[in-house]
């Protein structure tokens, strides 16, 4: 039983390396077409380029990862198959799910690996892919001069070649303006010929020219009062040296600590924190929004003192006063009704005090309560942007969280689609266990995608969207182990295809001149 088992394990080791190795090689083709513009035509260093490639290639794991163990499942369990060795096996009285014992513990043990991936490898990887990648994008184009075309990439710098000849290194017609000190065209440089060399380093543009002539002219705040022109130098040469530095041109990197707040670069532990410090955040905004409505929407601050002072507030609006009420002779005895009920019992009646007010004085209260309602729609509006921007950052770190695990465990969905497949399909190279493996990878890729968009969208929650792809492929890899445990052929295109020709042979009919053939 131990040599069945490293028998089993050897099968699968070598496709599952290897198909893991060709479909990295491919995402990563992906990559390279996706930012190709990016990259070429900047002077990158190879090691800059090798390390973004290694950067790239650990960020793609989690894709490649569960397609190399489909396809390998399929491919190993399909040459078993194939060259009748499940069978011999089977026949020995070995279940399939005894034989495929060695792989699932195998199969845990690369989940594992996945989670601990996942969890401690992807964050620094994602951070330092993220900042290098920052850096090529800000990185100047390598310094190109066209024959014709004032070139303005060197800071300070328009320089125009009339003619290039890139055999011997030489320049013809050069026209040099420098801009240094921001005083327009003060200095220029004309050569007949010239050559352009660029240091080791790549910080300093070496230019020789020959037989030329510089002109400069003087500053105008060094111009003095009773002179009308600015001096003027003129300088001929015959040989001249000119070094100018390439400051932009360099490859300088940027601290990964402007990137290491992302969720993308925190570990489970760190995701958990960052979660229940944004559900605090949203709650103590939740509680000074309503604690702002009442204080400075609903009730004016000099109305919050006590039921004295609201009642004193609702006084004023009439132009009473305490005395008022209790003198019967100054107020009619309806008005005085009314406000002997709002002052000595407590109870407000809104209606009544609207409807003893002046015109005046009702269409002010009326602009007020409309501009402070136009200041509450405002305020609300742009609260609930701000609760909406906070609830989508902190579905994005849930989301994060949730695919920690969800790799490991599709590694599992995906092994016990692809062993049972191969067990029922009974072809091994890479031809139809290719075919399959794409077309169910793609179908867990795509449900993976939507889910994750719906949860963005609010259609589902976290747990239902990153769950999705392994709620509806479970299913279905219990299903396949259980058709390829009691030797299911569903799969076997030539049943099919005797089932075909059976139907037509049952339909086929005898011609007469067949009939009268048979009579003689």
């Amino acid at each position: 039983m131990k040599k069945l088992h490293i028998f089993i394990i050897k099968s699968y080791v070598s496709p599952l390396v290897m198909t893991f190795f060709i479909a990295l090689f491919v995402l990563l083709m992906q990559f390279l077409w996706k930012y190709i513009d990016d990259i070429v035509g900047k002077g990158l260093e190879w090691y800059v380029i090798l390390e973004l490639l290694l950067y790239t290639s650990a960020t793609l794991v989690p894709m490649a990862l569960p397609l190399a163990i489909l396809l390998s499942s399929i491919m190993t369990f399909g040459n078993l198959g194939e060259n009748y060795e499940l069978v011999a096996l089977k026949s020995s009285g070995l279940s399939l799910t005894r034989i495929m014992m060695p792989l699932i513990i195998l199969s845990v043990f690369i989940s594992g690996i996945a989670f601990f991936f996942s969890n401690n490898i992807m964050p620094l990887a994602n951070l330092k892919f993220n900042a290098l990648l920052y850096d090529v994008r800000n990185q100047r184009p390598q310094l190109t001069i066209k024959e014709g075309i004032f070139n303005n990439d060197i800071e300070g710098y328009s320089i125009k070649v009339g003619k290039k000849d890139n055999n011997k290194n030489m320049l013809y017609d050069i026209l040099i303006y420098d801009h240094k000190n921001s005083m327009g065209n003060k200095r220029v440089t004309v050569a007949k010929s010239g050559s352009m060399i660029m240091t080791n380093n790549k910080q300093y543009l070496i230019l020789t020219l020959y037989d030329g002539v510089a002109y400069e002219e003087g500053n105008e705040r060094e111009k003095k009062k009773y002179e009308k022109s600015l001096p003027h130098q003129r300088e001929k040469f015959a040989e001249q040296t000119v070094m100018i530095e390439l400051a932009g041109f360099r490859f300088s990197r940027t601290s990964e600590n402007l990137f290491n707040n992302n969720y993308q670069m925190f570990s489970l532990r760190q995701l958990t924190i960052a979660i229940d410090s944004l559900y605090i955040g949203i709650d103590k905004s939740y509680s000074q929004l309503s604690q702002n409505l009442i204080r400075n929407t609903f009730f004016r601050k000099e109305f919050l003192q006590d039921a004295d002072g609201i009642k004193a507030g609702m006084l004023g609006a009439l132009n009473v006063s305490k005395k008022n009420i209790e003198d019967s002779l100054k107020i009619k005895k309806e008005k005085k009704e009314i406000l002997q009920k709002i002052y000595f019992t407590g109870k407000i009646n809104i209606d009544s005090i609207y409807s003893n007010m002046d015109t005046k004085r009702r269409s002010e209260i009326l602009d007020y309560a409309a501009n402070a309602s136009r200041n509450t729609k405002t305020y609300l509006n742009s609260s609930a942007e701000e609760f909406k921007f906070r609830l989508k950052n902190i579905r994005r770190h849930e989301i994060e969280w949730h695919r920690k695990f969800t790799l490991s465990f599709a590694c599992m969905v995906l092994f016990f689609i692809g062993a049972p497949l191969g067990a029922i399909i009974r072809k091994g190279g890479l031809g139809m266990p290719v075919v399959v493996s794409v077309f169910f990878f793609i179908v867990y890729y795509v449900i993976s995608i939507s889910g994750e968009k719906m949860v963005r969208e609010e259609m589902l929650t976290t747990f239902q969207g990153m769950w999705l792809s392994s709620a509806v492929l479970l299913p279905l890899g219990i299903f396949l182990t259980y058709k390829a445990a009691n030797e299911s052929v569903m799969m076997n295109p030539e049943n099919y295809l005797a089932g075909i020709k059976k139907f037509f042979r049952k339909n086929k009919k005898v011609s007469p001149d067949e009939n009268s053939a048979d009579n003689k």
